[in-house]
């Protein structure tokens, strides 16, 4: 068997239905599927089990213990040479086996890959424009998109699949939440091992569907960036801290307008007001990002809004995790438990 797909599942039976009715549509069929359920209140045994017909599937229920060493569960579990890693909330296109077992057959030195997501047709206006804005070059560099990447690229967890080789030389998830998918991309790395991303490796990833929910999860991004620098001193960069200097800007602004509306007139009026001339060039230019990638004005009109947040948000949690953890010493970085792994040649065995 080539793929072994895992997919931990923490309360979402909806959502794993649409995921499994999407994998039933593969143009490429040697692959089974493992669900985990990570100690649900709101269980999909029986949803499951309504694939079983249709797919080579298995359900188990563990107890809690957060989506890092939920997968570690599965790959113990796995059959396949690959194990694919998709979250619960992604639509797979009929042809991702296909496309992904033609680019390991030409490129047999790869171990880890990823791919790019995508706003599928069915979704909201808000869940296009989060997708949208956590792809485009004016938020995140690209870097989320799918530009060819290679020998480095960190795959994320939503769309990530590990050879054997690398399961078994990593010794999975070192740590269960919190940038559990970002140590664990650069930890294979560490190894030695390669990996690519596959342009056509593409999911539909709903992430949130609301925009509370998404300022929330991005906060929490920021925040786990600190916990990385735990485990990878020196991997938080000048550029993490973009976001923060957004933030930054963004707060700045506030009073800059109210500078320019007392002043009334004048040369100072006049350069209170031109602080705000490239946040609106953004803000613009983001807007038409989105209506010539999706032709949808509400969500040309909605891409900005989810941009400002989504960096907002990150900054924000990047710098009181940063100050709180780094600075005060107020708390440890880590949630949960911090499995021993092999380590890395870098690490040594002392990290």
């Amino acid at each position: 068997m080539q793929f072994s797909v895992i997919v931990p599942l923490f309360n979402r039976p909806d959502e794993i239905r649409e995921l499994l009715e999407s994998l039933t549509l593969q143009t490429v069929r040697d692959f089974e599927v493992l669900v985990v359920e990570d100690g649900s209140e709101h269980d999909a045994r029986d949803i499951v089990a309504a694939f079983s017909d249709r797919l080579d599937i298995h359900y188990f229920w563990k107890e809690n213990e957060r989506q890092g060493f939920t997968r570690n569960f599965g790959f113990e579990r796995a059959k396949g040479d690959w194990m694919v890693v998709f979250d619960s909330d992604c639509l797979i296109p009929e042809r991702y086996f296909e496309h992904v077992g033609a680019f390991l057959s030409k490129h047999p030195d790869i171990d880890v890959y990823g791919g790019p997501d995508a706003a599928h047709a069915s979704f909201t206006p808000i869940q296009k424009a989060i997708s949208h804005s956590m792809t485009s070059l004016l938020t995140t560099g690209g870097i989320r998109g799918g530009e060819k990447q290679w020998g480095t690229y960190q795959p994320r967890s939503f769309n990530m699949g590990i050879s054997r080789k690398a399961w078994e030389v990593s010794g999975g998830y070192r740590i269960t939440v919190k940038g559990e998918d970002i140590e664990f991309s650069m930890r294979l790395l560490a190894h030695g091992l390669k990996s690519a991303l596959i342009p056509d490796a593409v999911v539909y990833h709903k992430r949130r569907t609301d925009f509370r929910q998404f300022r929330k999860q991005v906060e929490f991004f920021g925040r786990a960036r600190v916990n990385i620098r735990r485990f990878f001193p020196g991997s938080l960069r000048p550029l993490h801290w973009m976001p923060t200097l957004f933030l930054c800007y963004v707060v700045a602004l506030v009073p800059l307008l109210l500078t320019a509306i007392l002043w009334k007139s004048g040369w100072g009026a006049v350069g209170a007001l031109i602080w705000w001339v490239p946040y609106m060039v953004w803000h613009v230019s983001l807007g038409l990002e989105a209506l010539y990638k999706t032709r949808e004005w509400q969500v040309a009109w909605l891409a900005p809004r989810a941009a400002r947040i989504q960096l907002t948000s990150y900054g924000w949690g990047l710098l009181s995790e940063y100050f709180a953890v780094v600075v005060f010493k107020q708390r440890d970085s880590v949630i949960g438990e911090i499995l021993d792994v092999p380590p890395t040649p870098q690490q040594g065995s002392g990290s």
